[in-house]
């Protein structure tokens, strides 16, 4: 079973992960490792405002989150910080938030069919309040997250509508929330989801 953890920037993934780890060792857990793909698009100078270069640097995150989706199935229950969900979203709505509308979809048609068959059983959108994702922020020194104010204006928004209804998506409110009640709640969701399909066998 993978179960995937989404939401804004500082909305508490992390946390959650790092709760995991320390309550709840019978998970497995997959961070993203973007330093690979990074050094590659450094390396090649793609820019992805340029259509033909994003599509390049699509299909190296398309690449990765497939092997990664590969390299977790000896593993009977694993919680990913984003997964393969965040890729096909950032790959199909990244050109709207520039005001592009590239055919996206139709270039990338095999890769995201591919990528579409790793996709998580479950996923639990984090959601929050401004207020709180900035309060998160400000108070994390270990990230700098230049890119907070453009994800928050311009791709929360698009996550809500793409996510938010979905039959596999549950939602938590981390509003109020400290941090261990927020591991807690996170943990109660990914323990609830093992029982739901133990009770369907």
């Amino acid at each position: 079973m993978i179960l995937s953890l989404q939401g804004c920037m500082a909305v508490g993934k992390t946390t959650a992960i790092e709760y995991l780890k320390e309550e709840a060792d019978y998970f497995h857990i997959s961070y993203e490792n973007n330093t690979e793909v990074i050094q590659e698009i450094m390396r090649r100078q793609l820019d992805k405002t340029i259509f033909e270069d994003y599509i390049e640097i699509q299909k190296l995150w398309i690449s990765q989150e497939i092997k990664r989706w590969e390299e977790i199935q000896k593993f009977p229950i694993t919680v990913m910080d984003f997964g393969a969900e965040e890729i096909e979203f950032y790959t199909l709505h990244y050109p709207e938030t520039i005001g592009e509308n590239w055919p996206v979809e139709r270039v990338l048609k095999e890769e995201l069919k591919q990528l579409r068959q790793c996709m998580p059983d479950r996923i639990l959108f984090l959601e929050a309040s401004e207020q709180t994702l900035r309060e998160h922020k400000n108070g994390d020194n270990n990230r700098t997250r230049h890119f907070f104010d453009f994800y928050l204006n311009h791709f929360l928004p698009l996550k809500y509508d793409w996510f938010i209804g979905q039959d596999k998506v549950d939602i938590l409110n981390v509003d109020g929330l400290t941090k261990k009640e927020l591991g807690q709640a996170v943990k109660d969701w990914c323990n609830d989801c093992i029982s739901r399909v133990k009770s369907k066998k």
